[in-house]
């Protein structure tokens, strides 16, 4: 009865898609389980259940005799500081149309529309998104002024997309597969270095960041997923867009 079944043609064309798009398939569970999550902590967040799990963690970076001081001295506030810029809009800009023109210049401009989309769709989704949550900033003495709503983290999103767009696109030209994988995990840990300023500094609240995080992630795999399928399917030339 097995052997009939594997043998079946039904079974071979369904074995041979799960084997031929298994990288699709499995950037669509993963953007599912991404965008699942930022769901679930936007929901336990308007629901009051992050409230005990953001305290406790912003309090990690305060002064137990002050809760209005951050731990740690002036040197390391102002590495801070500097970190989180790399999350800023004007500081992504710069490196967005920096980036985009090298490639238009080297005459890769699917890369070059990968990269805008990328960033652009992924900053108007994130306004949109804080415009909708409104959430109110942390009520604490914060390193910086801040003139937007909370949730979800700009910084963690756009920086989540920006960064790891990026490392998709330069892990393409990555001689060695060693290569290729720094260059994603340096997309990563800039990302999560990012996140993390935001927390210390006092002007987000952890679910903030991880919503942050989950969705830009999200959006910067469904860009390169877009890209690939428009590749599979000679939309554009098969060594116009990342693997």
């Amino acid at each position: 009865m097995l052997d009939r079944l594997v043998q079946s043609p039904a079974y071979r064309r369904l074995h041979g898609f799960v084997t031929g798009e298994a990288r699709l398939l499995a950037s669509i569970a993963i953007v599912s389980g991404l965008i699942l999550a930022f769901l679930q902590i936007a929901d336990e967040m308007i629901e009051g259940e992050m409230e005990a799990f953001d305290q406790a963690i912003l309090m990690l970076f305060r002064d137990p005799a002050n809760l209005e001081t951050t731990i740690g001295p002036v040197w390391l506030h102002e590495m801070v500081r500097d970190i989180t810029a790399l999350g800023s809009f004007s500081l992504l800009g710069l490196i967005v149309v920096g980036v985009c023109i090298y490639l238009l210049l080297a005459r890769m401009r699917a890369e070059a529309l990968l990269v805008v989309t990328s960033v652009v769709g992924g900053t108007i989704l994130s306004t949109l998104l804080k415009m909708g949550y409104n959430r109110p900033r942390p009520d604490l003495t914060t390193m910086s002024e801040q003139f937007t709503a909370s949730f979800p983290s700009g910084h963690a999103m756009l920086s989540a997309v920006t960064f790891l767009t990026l490392g998709a696109v330069l892990s393409r030209f990555a001689p060695t597969r060693p290569l290729r994988f720094f260059t994603i995990g340096m997309a990563v840990l800039l990302t999560l270095m990012v996140g993390l300023s935001r927390l210390y500094m006092g002007v987000h609240y952890p679910s903030d960041v991880l919503a942050g995080w989950c969705l830009g992630a999200a959006w910067a795999l469904i860009c390169s997923t877009v890209a690939m399928y428009l590749q599979r399917t000679g939309t554009v030339r098969k060594d116009a867009l990342p693997e």
